[in-house]
């Protein structure tokens, strides 16, 4: 039964991108917008696809070039273009809806890019499963008519990694990952300072074999999230620990902490939902890419 409900979800979604025509899609590498990506080429052919990845501050280099790596082994026509979010003082404030900023003026930039390209629609590849949480995004997409294949077709993360790796999608394993500014708690304003020691912190964790996890910025704190699947101990290793601690201090850290509830998405949305968003809150308690 579970096979046959990913068929017609399957079905579902090529049908959505159909009535698409001609598409960009906001593509920033992930398992979703690489779904997106391959069924739209497939369905539309390539001639009538255009991904396109933003340059932001919030967006850590790897991660770009990945996505360009990846749209050429796919087969797609790519395009980079410049993000300015961070002049956007509703976005820096850093505001619960601050993802509502974001994705508005990313939507407005991918609109400029189908008209130039003479495309008819644009694409993001949320899914189904993002309606269960806080995602303020979602809500600048409705509104610019901006289509979300995945979630039209009500596939959930774990359909997404299932037609994936039927696929052969080198993403279908893929961490998930969100956009920089998701590690800083609501109420603290954003800047690329605080972007780029987050983003060399995650570099280091990387570099020691870490996949899934997340360095959440609590003015000063850097609290380290670690998936299930991560081996704690080779983080809380005298060696190692004393690395993280002496390398993420030179970054600007004042103090490193583990989290024992380790790593979870929207973690720092915990505080809205316990019914607050004062500043204390959001400093002590956590709290998202998108991308």
């Amino acid at each position: 039964m579970a096979q046959e409900d990913l068929e017609s979800k399957y079905r579902a979604l090529r049908r959505t991108v159909g009535e698409l025509q001609s598409v960009v899609v906001a593509f920033s590498g992930g398992v979703d917008s690489t779904l997106v990506l391959r069924v739209a080429l497939d369905v539309l052919g390539a001639q009538n696809v255009l991904a396109a990845t933003a340059r932001s501050p919030s967006f850590p280099p790897h991660e770009l070039e990945g996505a360009e790596k990846l749209a050429g082994l796919l087969g797609a026509r790519h395009r980079l273009f410049d993000s300015d979010e961070m002049s956007d003082e509703d976005f820096s404030a850093n505001p619960p809806d601050r993802c509502y900023f974001c994705k508005r003026e990313l939507f407005n930039k991918l609109a400029g890019i189908a008209a130039e390209e003479g495309l008819k629609s644009v694409a993001e590849g949320s899914n189904s499963d993002d309606e269960g949480d806080f995602r303020p995004g979602l809500r600048a997409a409705e509104e610019m008519g901006v289509r979300s294949p995945l979630r039209e077709a009500r596939l959930t993360k774990a359909d997404v990694r299932a037609l994936s790796k039927r696929l052969g999608l080198p993403t279908h394993d893929k961490p998930s990952f969100a956009c920089l500014a998701s590690r800083i708690p609501y109420g603290e304003r954003i800047t690329e300072e605080k972007l780029a020691r987050i983003e060399k912190a995650e570099a280091l964790l990387r570099g020691m074999g870490m996949r899934q996890f997340r360095v959440r910025s609590h003015n000063g704190i850097a609290r380290i999230e670690l998936g299930q699947d991560e081996d704690m101990t080779a983080l809380v290793e005298p060696r190692a620990r004393a690395r993280i601690s002496a390398e993420l201090k030179s970054l600007g850290f004042h103090y490193v902490t583990l989290d024992l509830e380790g790593y979870r998405s929207g973690s720092m949305n915990e505080v809205l939902k316990q019914g607050g968003t004062d500043s204390t809150a959001d400093r002590n308690g956590g709290s998202k890419r998108v991308h």
